[in-house]
Order: C-alpha cells, then structure tokens, then sequence
C-alpha cells in the first residue's frame, strides 16, 4: 500500500511538472488601471503589488505566465472562453462567481469600506447612506453589495471604473463610494483624495463580499488550480509574499 501511494504521489508530481513546463499561462488582469494592485506605468508596463504577486506566484509554480490586460467586465467571458486561463485581478471569492467558475486559494483579503466627502456627515450602513449619493464599480461585488443593502435609501451610480468614481467623488458630483480599502487608502494619499475620509466598514455579507481574493481557473481546470495553490504557499513560506507587500503596505492584507 506504501507503495502504490509512493507511485500516486510521484505521478502527480511528474503531470504537475509536465504541465507547468508544456504551456504558456495567460494570466487576466483587469484593462482599467486599479492603483496599487495594478497599473500601467508611463512607458506602459503593468506594475503593481498584484502584478508583483503573479510573477512571484508564477516563478514558483514554474509557470510561463504572460499578463493579459482584458477588461473586467468581461473577464469572466474570457476565461470561460479559453482567451485567457486564469484571472489575477483582485477578484473575490464569492458563492455567486462559484457557480461559474473555480478559485484558488485565497491570496489576499482586505475589509470593504465606504469613503466619502468630507463634512458630510455619514456612516457605512443604510440609515447612514440614506439619502445620499452612492459610486460604485460596475460588475464588483461593491455594486451587488450597494443593491441589495443601500438601494432602497440612496441613488446608486455605477462606473466602468472605480477611478472615475473617484474622480466624481473628488469633483462632488457623488458623496462616497464603495471600495475595497487598501485601493481607496491609496486614492486618499492623492491631491484629489484630500477631499474624502473613510466613513467605516461595511457589513461583512460573506455571500457577497466573498471569502478573500483568489485566481479563478475554468471549471475542471485542476492542473492549473494546484500549480497556482502551490505557489502561493510557496511565497507564503519563503516570504516574498510579505517582502513584495512590505513595499506598498503598512499592515498584512493576508487576512481580516
């Protein structure tokens, strides 16, 4: 029995290894800019602390990964249809998404936050939104979030980006937008971010919001779902995954 058990391990060891080396990973990211996950820099490189976490992820899982800007409302689409193979682009977990498709292990969890004008006095919760002018991504978990808990209370206005919901926030034409933290702690720092505060955190609705962020693989996909689960344990335990957040983050964005 040790035996055969021997020969199963090592036989998945060699069809892991055999599929890390026979393809290129075409690995999804979201087209618009979404600071400090991801961007474009001025001579148009993706940079970013997510970008840094796929190559490291991929270096290893000894996969061949290739970074494939696809925009986020139909990133889905485009995995289901085998343009891309797995999406990185800051992606929760949600029992909605899973019905679609799979994920690997999360990679990073971080609260959902309401962030809005300064002066205006507001808290996260339906009665504190009340009446108020509400931004949020389209196609996110913060736009089914905003339907089911604030609609009923306040305007909601959706966005193909959450940069130019930002933007509106600045410019006053909305009082807050729904966000994930850490990308709105990195839009406050900004000129146009003094304008605006967090207001707090919102409910957590794990339904919605989700279990963390993961990389979503087409269902079946197997090989590529252990082969990105192994490397992110691998920069986990080796510590490039808190040497690459150590360059953007104060805190650990591994889990609440």
């Amino acid at each position: 029995m040790k035996t055969l058990t021997l020969m199963a391990t090592t036989t998945a060891l060699i069809t892991a290894a055999s599929f890390a080396q026979a393809q290129e990973v075409r690995i999804g990211i979201a087209a618009e800019p979404y600071p400090p996950f991801a961007a474009p820099d001025a001579a148009g490189n993706w940079v970013g602390w997510e970008v840094e976490i796929i190559d490291a992820v991929c270096a290893a899982a000894e996969l061949d990964c290739v970074l494939t800007p696809t925009a986020w409302d139909g990133i889905i689409p485009a995995l289901l249809s085998e343009r891309i193979d797995a999406i990185m682009a800051s992606m929760s977990i949600t029992e909605d998404r899973l019905q679609t498709i799979d994920f690997s292990d999360p990679y990073y969890n971080t609260p959902t936050v309401i962030v809005g004008q300064k002066g205006v006095e507001m808290e996260a919760t339906p009665e504190g939104l009340s009446g108020k002018v509400l931004g949020v991504q389209v196609s996110t978990i913060h736009q089914t979030y905003a339907q089911t808990y604030f609609e009923a209370a306040t305007e909601l206005r959706t966005y193909q980006t959450q940069d130019e919901a930002n933007q509106d926030l600045a410019a006053g034409r909305i009082d807050a937008t729904q966000a994930d933290s850490l990308a709105m702690d990195d839009f406050l720092k900004t000129d146009a971010g003094q304008c605006c505060e967090v207001k707090g955190a919102v409910a957590q609705d794990e339904a919605i919001l989700g279990a963390g962020v993961g990389a979503g693989v087409r269902k079946g996909d197997e090989d590529l779902r252990a082969a990105l689960n192994r490397g992110i344990a691998a920069i986990l335990e080796n510590g490039t995954y808190d040497e690459i957040t150590g360059r953007y983050f104060a805190t650990s964005i591994y889990g609440n």
